[in-house]
């Protein structure tokens, strides 16, 4: 199901931007407000609630042990899934994965792998027979926009609150103990920043209609160190050197504002 916005405020919305000016009243490059909960789900080893404005996310962690990839026997192993429930949004489907759910997921997940933020090597059990796999599960609760930055906020804080039970190998079998936890090994954190473009403007955090009408939308992943560890382009529209340079720009000094939430 597609939204269809009607052009009058379509038009009144593009007006505003080029005023530097937004409905709810925030500047281009304002977040909304942001809360974030952990520990939200009693039987998750982490788990994570964010809320950013009116959109809801809530991400779960699951470890289970596994057999490692052939060509990585001694990293842990890292899987990402998005379901977008029908009650958050009108146009969310029930059945497989759509579209939107598959790029939210691999966007998400993207902004992890390559940040390097989990330190695999250390939830290797046995080099080449058993190794931690992370089953990381996102549930979109309500929908009123920008869902890849709540989404990347729910996974940060779920595994940050992530503990597993302490692994030994008896007989060539892992045995589990599940009254001594231990964090799981993080290296640093990071968070996304999702810009859209309307009219002139670049928007930061857009509300669901303003997605609805943006030409062009650009998520960035960005570590506390500053470095940028992910980027996907989406929208019909091109974006400029200039324009994605301001975008980064932006993006690395919000990343410290977000983190600062966590």
């Amino acid at each position: 199901m597609t939204k269809i916005t009607p052009e009058i405020t379509k038009e009144s919305i593009i007006n505003l931007v080029n005023n530097n000016k937004r409905e709810d009243g925030r500047a281009l490059d304002e977040y909304r407000d942001i809360t974030i909960e952990t520990n939200v789900i009693s039987k998750a080893e982490g788990s994570a609630r964010v809320n950013l404005g009116g959109t809801q996310v809530i991400a779960g962690i699951k470890p289970q042990i596994g057999a490692p990839f052939p060509d990585t026997p001694n990293l842990g192993v890292l899987m990402t899934n998005c379901e977008m429930l029908p009650m958050a949004d009108p146009t969310f489907e029930p059945g497989p994965p759509s579209e939107d759910s598959i790029e939210l997921a691999r966007v998400a997940d993207r902004g992890i792998r390559e940040s390097e933020l989990v330190d695999l090597d250390k939830l290797c059990i046995e080099e080449g027979k058993h190794v931690w796999m992370l089953f990381i599960d996102l549930h979109i609760i309500d929908n009123c926009g920008n869902l890849f930055d709540a989404a990347e906020l729910a996974i940060m804080a779920a595994l940050k609150s992530t503990q597993l039970p302490t692994a030994t190998v008896v007989d060539d079998e892992v045995v589990l103990d599940k009254e001594n936890t231990i964090p799981l090994p993080i290296n640093k954190e990071l968070a996304m920043c999702t810009f859209v473009k309307i009219g002139d403007k670049l928007v930061l955090d857009p509300t669901l209609i303003e997605e609805e009408i943006s030409e062009a939308r650009l998520n960035i992943g960005v570590t506390e160190q500053g470095n940028i560890c992910s980027m996907q382009k989406g929208g019909s529209e091109p974006l400029t050197k200039e324009e994605i340079l301001e975008c980064v720009h932006i993006a690395v000094s919000k990343t410290k504002e977000l983190i600062e939430n966590l």
